[in-house]
């Protein structure tokens, strides 16, 4: 799986904790992959490990070929394995237009002052201003452009984040749980732009508990029990499993949201 995300015996301990426990996995370059779990179960850490934000105690990660463990964050991200945190980051004192060409500029060879300045190393501050406009009205911000990013609603902020993330120009999209503190309309519309971030080439891997928005967008789904793959497969699959039934689902009827 050479485009993909693939992990080779993964391990990470925290003295004597076993968060992550030998897990070996392929995620596809292409199409959404959720991985679920109760709390506690790794997904975070796991996460972690894939960013470069975490060593791991034992493995390795490879990301379209090449292998990547022990790379720094900043290196994982030039190669295109773009990351979103569970807590929204972002720079509330720039405007949501500048928040989206700092994402620009971030993860290549430039930094912030790249992003807001202009620069010979740099695209065109026209080129980088349009392009950046069109990220923000394909993820619904476009009447936003010139407000603080700290003036957003909670909503229009994880959308934000997300948009900043893609204009990092991303192969794969990490997001951990981009649903949390939505409301049902937001996490609708959050559904809609993640197939069409997909749809559009870019692969999607998230960490979420919103169960019914995992089982209507995710084409794959893997599923972390005390640190193990417990079980993986399409949403069908994954619903019916017994294994997934007793460790988080609680019941069938759970897991259809």
């Amino acid at each position: 799986m050479s485009g993909g995300l693939h992990l080779e015996n993964v391990t990470r301990r925290y003295g004597g904790l076993v968060a992550v426990d030998n897990i070996s996995l392929d995620i596809s370059g292409s199409g959404i992959t959720a991985i679920i779990g109760p709390n506690g179960a790794g997904k975070t850490t796991l996460f972690n490990v894939i960013a470069g934000a975490t060593a791991p105690s034992s493995g390795r990660v490879f990301f379209a070929g090449d292998e990547i463990t022990g790379l720094s964050p900043d290196r994982i991200a030039r190669r295109g394995l773009i990351r979103t945190f569970q807590l929204v980051q972002l720079f509330d004192h720039l405007t949501v237009l500048e928040n989206v060409k700092v994402g620009r500029h971030l993860h290549t060879r430039g930094g912030l002052l790249t992003a807001l300045l202009p620069s010979r190393a740099a695209r065109s501050e026209a080129e980088v201003d349009a392009s950046a406009r069109a990220l923000l009205a394909r993820t619904g911000l476009p009447t936003q452009a010139e407000a603080l990013a700290a003036a957003l609603p909670y909503g229009q902020k994880r959308l934000l984040e997300i948009t900043r993330a893609l204009a990092a120009e991303p192969r794969m999209l990490l997001l951990d749980e981009p649903a949390a503190g939505l409301n049902r309309e937001e996490t609708t519309q959050l559904a809609a732009l993640l197939r069409q971030i997909a749809a559009s080439g870019t692969a999607v891997l998230l960490i979420e508990h919103d169960m019914s928005l995992v089982m209507n967008v995710a084409d794959r789904i893997a599923v972390l029990d005390f640190g193990r793959v417990i079980a993986q497969g399409t949403p069908d699959e994954v619903r019916g499993n017994r294994d997934v039934i007793a460790a988080y689902l609680g019941t069938a009827e759970a897991a259809h949201g």
